[in-house]
């Protein structure tokens, strides 16, 4: 008999993201939960789509019902309610299913940003100065231009444009007012323009860090360097077409072992399992500065984590299939 695999992610609905990126967002959902689904067929599985909406009450409901040996959890959080995505792990984990990815505590932890930086101070790790602002506390601003605004609660990118990047007063105001408006209360941090980096780390109580990338800018000048929105669902925007994926990243070993060793100790740090990835820029004293954890990341063709396992080796039916087998060793 196939085992049988629910994949579980949000329906997609009108949210409170700027009308320029929903089209873009339901897109990337459905297009992933369709290619995940697509390589466990191929692998032999039973998959099913198990699109939730709310209320929690009935996804509750719904995932109780369901007759699966594995829940793939593709759920990124309700529109407007970023926090669902650990409350969902959590009510998996509640029914004795196994399911991918990390555990709810996890991708709690990760959501929260700034709490985030404080685990990762307290801990030796390298982060950006950073400060949490809203229009009402902006008189308390005490950081060195440039300065990065972005939601302290959200992934994917979202809210993030060129005006992100901030060099003045002015400027700062505009964007924390915008980005409060939309999602809440604003992270600002100081800038680090150094080359950046990712890399994907595989396992549970044992674990593989993919090769390395680097997020090469190949923009026009002035272009801030970072990976706006755009950059990532809007394939005509310059962002898009001037940023390039090197993997594995063109880096002396002594970085390499360094970013590995790094990343790895972070996973474990958030108690993450079966996969995540984390963001890192140098910094002009050549120090390796986090800017984000990510448990759960965009796992789609094409998603940097992709094309590590790739680089790897792995065909994406064999990087699904892998996340799988570490989701069943949980249980």
């Amino acid at each position: 008999m196939r085992s049988r695999v629910a994949i579980a992610y949000n329906e997609p609905v009108p949210s409170h993201y700027k009308p320029g990126e929903r089209k873009e967002a339901i897109e990337s959902i459905l297009n992933s939960v369709k290619a995940v689904q697509e390589a466990l067929l191929k692998l032999g599985y039973d998959a099913t789509q198990v699109p939730l909406v709310p209320p929690l009450e009935r996804v509750r409901e719904e995932l109780k019902g369901l007759a699966a040996d594995l829940v793939f959890n593709l759920f990124e959080g309700f529109a407007g309610y970023p926090e669902t995505e650990a409350v969902v792990a959590e009510i998996v984990s509640g029914l004795g299913i196994p399911y991918t990815g990390c555990p709810a505590e996890a991708l709690a932890l990760a959501l929260d940003k700034a709490k985030t930086k404080v685990i990762l101070e307290e801990s030796g790790f390298i982060t950006p100065r950073y400060q949490l602002l809203s229009p009402e506390t902006l008189t308390t601003f005490h950081l060195n231009y440039p300065c990065i605004v972005k939601p302290c609660s959200e992934d994917a990118s979202h809210g993030l444009s060129e005006e992100s990047i901030v060099y003045e007063v002015t400027s700062l105001e505009k964007q924390v007012k915008l980005v409060s408006s939309l999602y809440g209360q604003a992270l600002v941090e100081e800038f680090i323009g150094g080359r950046e980096f990712n890399a994907t780390v595989l396992g549970n109580s044992e674990c593989t860090v993919l090769p390395v990338s680097e997020i090469v800018y190949l923009l026009p000048p002035g272009m801030p360097r970072i990976l706006t929105f755009a950059a990532k669902w809007e394939p005509d925007s310059l962002y898009f077409q001037g940023i390039k994926v090197v993997c594995p990243a063109q880096i002396p070993d002594s970085e390499r072992e360094l970013i590995a060793e790094t990343v790895l100790a972070i996973f474990r740090l958030f108690s993450c399992r079966g996969y995540a990835r984390v963001d890192m820029r140098w910094g002009r004293g050549g120090e390796l500065n986090i800017i984000e954890v990510n448990p759960n990341p965009d796992i789609s063709p094409g998603s940097g984590a992709s094309i590590q396992a790739k680089a790897a080796g792995m065909d994406y039916p064999q990087f699904i299939a892998k996340i799988a087998r570490l989701a069943l060793e949980k249980s």
